[in-house]
């Protein structure tokens, strides 16, 4: 027999049983009760040591409930509040003007056609102009070339 006809072979089996039921040897076997999962997601609630606790302060919810915002510390327990963001960066005069001229060039225009203003020649083109120079501007100051400080291999960048 060659590779190739036991191949074919295999393969006819498989085709063959292809719509047989399965064997039920596994289904016999009793689940593992590590795989078991329970009702309800128990909670673990991790308190400081009273060493380490800090003393309430006031408005803070106390043993019986009294005080406080109204929320239990299991309503808090997953809430995350992200930090301030960071400032945005300070644009020099071109970008500013680049900005300028890619929304100021469309925005006359489009102020020119709904007030059936009369446009000239040299308008149009200056308006068009500043529409694709600032454009053109803004896309060359993107910087998109490798860093100074980077060496020859900027290694895994995340």
């Amino acid at each position: 027999m060659t590779p190739q006809s036991d191949e074919d072979e295999v393969w006819r089996q498989i085709v063959a049983s292809f719509n047989d039921t399965a064997e039920r040897d596994s289904a016999d076997q009793p689940w593992p009760d590590s795989e078991n999962v329970p009702a309800e997601p128990m909670r673990r609630v991790v308190k400081p040591p009273e060493e380490f606790a800090e003393p309430d302060a006031p408005g803070d919810e106390d043993e019986e409930g009294e005080e406080g915002d109204g929320r239990s510390g299991e309503e808090d327990e997953g809430h995350f509040e992200p930090p301030p963001p960071p400032p945005l960066p300070k644009l020099d005069l071109p970008t500013k003007l680049a900005w300028v001229a890619l929304f100021g060039g469309p925005a006359y225009l489009l102020v020119a056609a709904l007030a059936d203003w009369r446009m000239e020649g040299w308008a149009l083109f200056t308006a068009v102009a500043a529409f694709i120079g600032g454009f053109v501007a803004l896309v060359v100051r993107m910087g998109d070339g490798p860093h100074n400080d980077s060496g020859w291999d900027d290694g895994a960048v995340l």
